[in-house]
């Protein structure tokens, strides 16, 4: 079959980097040498560019303001140097400087690497523990101007200064002077039902508004931010994803979106806060405060491969700082975030969430200097201990329950995925058109979720009393005794339990979900089972809605929340059947359980996740039941859709390759010259200035195959386009009487026609080169020869038209190329691919395109 007579793909795959002209032989330069491509029959330009869905940005074409796609179209990341001739001798000087000296240039660059990834932990490390604390501050202020109004006035002789109930007490290791002045600021106020409704409301409202106004500013700051790194290290490179701007929008309003009580987390944006740290540390350059670190200190690490295993490291602290798991985070970055990892990158990310880890834990000790560290402040979900001392919580035969439980989160989170799956395809239809229409979805979310955490604990009405014989209970669990909440009950005597899980922080209500004793007919239930099916319903259900809106926000907390009340509610149920014999493990355990399996049916981790648990409760006793309930949510979610995070990547049109050939390639039989474009535009090795200008100007595309006519119009290297970019703005061209007569493509000889331009100063511009429009190209010009012999990538991956797509995908992928031409048995271009065209749905048209031919050979033969 003759693949390059087939017009392929037909204009729908084109990525950035694609060409776009279509070449129905193999004689490139007959015609059309003026327009810098062949265009035999007079053909119009026929390029589409793939665009990011806008809509999923809030920034579609409804708004005029400040768009999240600059260009509309999607570039792919170079993670492969062009062994170009100004390449080759930028190298050989380094060499040359080197010889004969131990402090080398490798040795220094390797030195500033481990520098640069240890300053990463530490400021990722300062930015959590910043955000944490602003959030509580804000979260305190809400709720004690909202407790005034609510509490049932007694008087101070009745309080008891060792149980009162501060519901702000957020610490651990709290004391109870914050309560005792509570209660004496409440003794000049009257309650009222609905001034703490309207104060309550209130202050959600402004916290998400301005939330909000963060997103607004840098689009691309909403939601986790997981998906989006998870494209970035894929090789996608979306604009302003790890900005210095997009931190600062990004911390910020995840604090505010936190203590505006919405169902969020903060620890999904502090993987997005990690990378844009990790980013901007490494290339030491901002477009915020105008300010470059210069080229010279910097310089080897600006390029896209080592911006990306920064940035991996970068993913790795961020999950560190979020859980204090310094292996789950390297495991994170190693299973979800990256697809290119190699064994130094992962001592370089180990080292950074270690230094991450170090830098938390001297600032949570700081009190006690050098002595003992409290072991309570080293595990985000508090110490667990063994309530036999002796043998495991749990029962072997349990671990069968366990294994069910995770089929049920699994059921959980795809429920989850599939309705927010269509909430986010009926907001980029109606909602994200504009920046202002999300701007009032936020408020109309907020408002409601207000209402509905405001009713909850009104509508639930009980008042239970606090538990009084805790002579076995450690200080871990009297303190979070001390955190229930005495929503309109008699503090320091009862409390709410529907307020207890709403009106606290996230993380104060996991530990009490997690360490409350409940096992058997001596222990107090602390959360009835009521209580518990009154909050989880409704609290999953407003993060289904939440999810997606216009507000920096994370999904691990809540989806750990409401998975340990699930959890907590089927071990209140087995308890209820064996009439609390004792027979089954504590509530708590089941808990634990729970959060891991909707946590896992949402998100679909198993390795990392299962780490990251076992680390933050410091208990290894859940090993083997933490392991079961992942995988069981994994494949059980997996029969119905993705993980969520899956989902918005292809919701919002991004070219993400999985790291598996697409099933469609390993059931049919599909050869690169298949699926490649056939729309390719050339240059030769030397052009005229006029002939690059105008073929840049027509076309966005980001590589030009060079093709040299001496030879047969064989395949002599590759140019970029920020290369041509920058040769035509600094005039890198000689003057047109350099080769005499007209070029008809025979050898030139090696002398060079036109100024040289150093490689370092082409990459000093890194990332924000020069576009075509920065380019002036005064008339007398348009004749000037440019000789891209010197910029030329004369090395360039190359594939036979006749390969399989199995080693065609894995060949791009693995590489992480940018576009990999196809080539026939004499060596001559007849397509490219990009990544575009390796996707499951492109490979399908390919196929049935390919398919239809053969029916059309077939009927034309027989007429």
């Amino acid at each position: 079959m003759d693949y390059h007579n087939i017009p392929v793909n037909g204009g729908e795959y084109d990525d950035d980097d694609s060409l776009s002209i279509e070449e129905s032989n193999g004689h490139l330069f007959e015609n059309g040498l003026k327009s810098g491509y062949s265009d035999d029959q007079g053909q119009q330009l026929r390029f589409r560019a793939t665009s990011l869905r806008g809509d999923g940005y809030g920034s579609g074409s409804g708004d005029t303001g400040n768009s999240f796609v600059e260009d509309n179209t999607i570039q792919s990341h170079n993670y492969e140097p062009d062994e170009s001739e100004v390449w080759r001798a930028y190298t050989a000087q380094l060499h040359f400087r080197n010889r004969g000296h131990w402090w080398t240039t490798g040795k220094k660059r390797s030195l500033m690497r481990w520098v640069l990834t240890f300053i990463i932990g530490v400021v990722q490390a300062l930015v959590a523990i910043l955000s944490n604390i602003a959030c509580r501050s804000l979260s305190r202020r809400k709720f004690e101007h909202v407790y005034q109004y609510l509490t049932v006035p007694v008087p101070s002789s009745s309080v008891s200064h060792d149980t009162a109930q501060d519901l702000f007490q957020f610490d651990d290791d709290a004391t109870t002077d914050g309560a005792a002045s509570h209660s004496s600021l409440n003794q000049n106020v009257a309650p009222s039902l609905f001034t703490a409704f309207f104060y309550f409301v209130l202050y959600q409202l402004v916290f998400a508004a301005i939330a909000s106004v963060f997103v607004w500013i840098e689009p691309v700051s909403g939601g986790s931010g997981i998906p989006e790194i998870k494209c970035f290290l894929n090789g996608i490179d979306i604009p302003r994803v790890v900005r210095i701007k997009t931190l600062f929008c990004k911390v910020i309003g995840v604090t505010f979106s936190v203590a505006a009580g919405l169902p969020v987390g903060k620890e999904g944006p502090m993987v997005h806060s990690g990378s844009v740290v990790a980013a901007g540390i490494s290339q030491g350059k901002t477009t915020l405060f105008g300010r470059d670190t210069s080229f010279s200190k910097f310089s080897d690490f600006r390029n896209d491969r080592e911006k990306r295993d920064f940035v991996a490291c970068g993913a790795a602290a961020g999950v560190c700082s979020a859980f204090g798991s310094p292996i789950g985070g390297v495991l994170f970055s190693l299973e979800e975030a990256s697809s290119y990892f190699s064994t130094k990158l992962t001592w370089r990310a180990f080292f950074c969430a270690m230094t991450t880890l170090a830098t938390l834990f001297w600032i949570r000790n700081f009190d006690s200097l050098w002595g003992q560290a409290n072991i309570e402040k080293m595990f985000s979900f508090g110490e667990f201990n063994s309530i036999s001392r002796e043998a495991s919580n749990f029962s072997i035969w349990e671990l069968i329950l366990f294994t069910m439980v995770g089929c049920l989160g699994g059921l959980i989170g795809a429920v989850f995925n599939a309705a927010n799956e269509h909430l986010t395809i009926w907001r980029m239809k109606k909602v994200n058109k504009s920046k202002s229409r999300r701007f009032v979805e936020v408020l109309c979310v907020s408002l409601g979720v207000s209402i509905i955490s405001f009713l909850m604990p009104v509508l639930w009405g009980r008042c239970t009393k606090l538990p009084t014989d805790m002579q076995d209970w450690t200080n871990q669990e009297k303190n979070l005794v001390e955190a229930l909440v005495p929503f309109r009950c008699v503090p320091g005597k009862e409390y709410n339990e529907v307020a207890s899980l709403i009106f606290t922080e996230s993380d104060i209500a996991i530990k009490q979900l997690f360490h409350f004793r409940e096992a058997g007919a001596s222990d107090m239930s602390t959360f009835s089972s009521g209580a518990l099916f009154f909050f989880f319903v409704p609290y999953i259900a407003m993060a289904t809605i939440t999810y997606g809106i216009a507000v920096p926000s994370g999904l691990f907390v809540p989806s750990l929340l409401s998975g340990a009340a699930f959890g907590r509610l089927v071990g209140h149920l087995l308890h209820k059947l064996d009439h609390t014999n004792g027979t089954f493990a504590d509530s708590g355990t089941y808990a634990l359980i729970g959060a891991a399996a909707v946590l896992g049916g949402m998100a679909r981790m198993t390795i990392s996740l299962t780490v990251i648990l076992l680390e933050a409760t410091g208990d290894m006793q859940y090993v083997l039941p933490l392991m079961l309930t992942l995988m069981a949510a994994r494949f059980t979610g997996n029969v119905f859709n993705e993980g969520l995070y899956d989902i918005h990547i292809h919701l919002k049109n991004i070219p993400f390759l999985e790291p598996d050939v697409p099933p469609i390639a390993e059931r049919s039989e599909i050869v690169a010259g298949q699926v490649m474009s056939t729309e390719v535009k050339c240059l030769r090795p030397v052009e005229r200035a006029g002939v690059v200008y105008d073929l840049l100007q027509q076309c966005g595309h980001g590589t030009f195959p060079i093709v040299d006519m001496a030879s047969g119009g064989t395949l002599y290297g590759t140019a970029s386009r920020y290369m041509l970019c920058t040769l035509l703005q600094r005039r890198a061209f000689g003057s047109p009487d350099v080769i005499s007569g007209d070029y008809d493509g025979d050898t030139l000889g090696p002398r060079r026609l036109s100024p040289l331009v150093q490689w370092d100063t082409i990459e000093k511009a890194y990332p924000r080169y020069p576009r075509i429009s920065d380019v002036h190209l005064r008339e007398q010009d348009r004749n000037c020869w440019l000789d891209l012999r010197p910029y030329a990538n004369t090395a360039p991956y190359t594939i036979n038209e006749t390969a399989s797509i199995q080693r065609t995908y894995r060949l791009f992928r693995t590489l992480g190329l940018r576009f990999l031409c196809v080539v026939n048995h004499n060596n001559q271009v007849v397509g490219i691919i990009t990544r575009k065209d390796l996707l499951p749905r492109a490979l399908s048209e390919s196929l049935l395109r390919g398919r239809n031919a053969h029916v059309n050979e077939d009927s034309l033969g027989f007429t």
